[in-house]
């Protein structure tokens, strides 16, 4: 048979092995909730920053669409036989950036 002191301590190994599962299962519940807080307030984060990125896109093309302009008109001027594809070159380049700006926009519903 056991005796007394036996039988306290594993009732106390078992409480004690209770007490730290209890304390495990709260601490991983709590880390859950920063987590799924973080993950929203990451995405709420980067969704503000979409629009000026999008503007940003705009910006650059409207940059590059310039400086493709002024790099056409001088093939043209000089005489240049390749000024048709240097100019669907760059114009193609703003129509992508342009393009793909919206499309993202549209496609994650930003």
């Amino acid at each position: 048979m056991k005796s007394v002191t036996d039988k306290k301590q594993i009732r106390k190994q078992l409480l004690s092995i209770a007490a730290t599962s209890l304390l495990m299962l709260i601490a991983v519940y709590v880390k859950a909730q920063d987590g799924n807080a973080g993950i929203n307030e990451a995405n709420t984060k980067v969704r503000s920053y979409f629009a000026s990125g999008t503007n940003l896109m705009y910006a650059v093309g409207a940059i590059v669409g310039l400086i493709g302009a002024v790099k056409v008109y001088q093939k043209w001027n000089s005489g240049d036989h390749d000024t048709g594809k240097v100019a669907a070159a760059w114009f193609g380049s703003c129509v992508f950036l342009v393009i793909v700006a919206t499309v993202i926009r549209s496609f994650f519903g930003v």
